[in-house]
């Protein structure tokens, strides 16, 4: 038997005008998501992922359900923004754990998680991250072009790599957590990780201090040193916990759609026919081939990568190489709601000369930052102050804090 106590809070920091973060923790499945998307439809996409996950491990409590129901959230989310015009470009992150049951009746922690919320592990005041970020920053960390404490203040840390909600298909890594009775588990926004190092982390979400007191104190701690984004922690304390009979770790990919069925071959020709003809078939082929595998290299760098730049005085999105290739030109995929006149001097002139991005995700991401990066010294219009918070999750307003508690 696996029991824990949990409590959990959310607030919406210091210097965003609402809270798109959202937070669910009941006895069973505990979830942070940071939503992300302008218009308010960051919140939109965190209340449909805590949402979907929610009912979906209800109906199915194993690790198969909660991958399922994590890759239906990822396809609501994309409907979701093609539906509505303000809501394109929205996502959002997820992490989760859920008590999860194996085809032995076992019930064990499992870890799930797309994106750059964190997952940590306490022990005895000792703190362990058991996730990795999915962003720019952390990929180059792996790769070994930036070093840790390069990638904690690179502009591009907050630029993702996986998110709930971008593409149709999710990669989610999934993990066996090997816990024991008095560990706890820490489950927070970047909002939390970005303003307080780990020793601080670990000092605050440790005993003596109750579960409520901790998560409590984690966030107000984050609002006094900034509070330059929405923070979320829950925070959950083992009684009792089981391991896996067959632990996991790996990243799981969801399927692509499926091919379409292949008819049936025709009445085979007769021996003698094909001796004669094969190595023509052949050669039809690979020729075949080489044309199509030109066009498809051709296509695939020409709209391999977007870029943000300058469209009647607002910021616009655009894929493909700003000059074209061949007979490829770039297309506009979208205006975000940001003016050029609202950029530092120094990002004016990166749009002029066009800012580059590996995918659409971070594109949109780079806008918002050097947006935001005008606004911190500079009076900007928002959209109006809405938080959505779905169920048993906590709802902020801003510079309120809710902890939720049971147990």
């Amino acid at each position: 038997m696996t029991r824990w106590r949990y409590a959990g809070a959310t607030d919406t920091g210091l210097v965003r005008q609402s809270n798109q973060d959202a937070i669910y923790v009941d006895d069973r499945l505990a979830m942070v998501a940071d939503g992300m998307g302008g218009h308010a439809a960051g919140e939109v996409a965190s209340a449909i992922a805590i949402d979907l996950i929610r009912d979906g491990f209800e109906a199915n409590p194993t690790v198969e359900g909660l991958y399922h129901a994590i890759n239906a959230a990822n396809l609501a989310v994309l409907d979701n923004a093609r539906d509505i015009p303000d809501h394109f470009g929205m996502g959002t992150t997820v992490i989760v754990v859920g008590l999860t049951r194996d085809g032995e009746g076992v019930t064990s922690p499992t870890l799930f998680h797309v994106g750059d919320s964190r997952a940590y592990q306490l022990r005895d005041g000792a703190l362990r991250q058991l996730s990795d970020d999915h962003s720019v920053a952390e990929e180059w960390v792996r790769m070994g072009r930036l070093t840790p404490e390069e990638a904690a203040v690179h502009p591009r840390r907050h630029q993702l790599t996986r998110g709930v909600g971008v593409e149709d298909t999710i990669a989610i890594d999934v993990l066996s957590l090997h816990a024991e009775p008095g560990d706890r588990i820490l489950l927070c926004s970047d909002g939390l990780s970005n303003e307080l190092d780990d020793d601080t982390l670990a000092r605050l979400a440790s005993a003596p201090f109750t579960l409520d007191e901790a998560v409590a104190q984690l966030v107000e701690s984050a609002r006094q040193a900034g509070g330059r984004d929405n923070i979320s922690a829950v925070l959950m304390e083992f009684d009792e916990v089981n391991v896996a009979s067959v632990p996991i770790k790996r990243t799981v990919t969801s399927d692509a759609p499926a091919a379409a069925p292949v008819a049936k071959a025709a009445t085979a020709p007769s021996r003698r026919r094909r001796r004669l003809t094969w190595r023509v078939w052949a050669a039809f082929l690979v020729l075949a081939a080489v044309i199509g595998g030109f066009f498809v290299v051709v296509h695939w760098y020409a709209y391999s990568s977007y870029y943000l730049a300058d469209d009647a005085g607002y910021i616009a999105v655009y894929q493909g190489q700003p000059s074209g290739v061949l007979w490829y030109k770039p297309a506009k995929i979208t205006d975000t709601p940001y003016r050029v006149n609202q950029l530092r001097a120094a990002d004016r002139q990166a749009l002029a000369a066009t800012i580059s991005e590996p995918s659409l995700l971070a594109a949109l991401h780079w806008a918002d930052y050097i947006h935001n990066q005008f606004c911190q010294y500079h009076s900007c219009k928002t959209a109006p102050t809405t938080t959505t918070t779905v169920h048993a999750t906590t709802s902020t307003v801003r510079g309120t804090t809710t902890t939720v508690k049971r147990g």
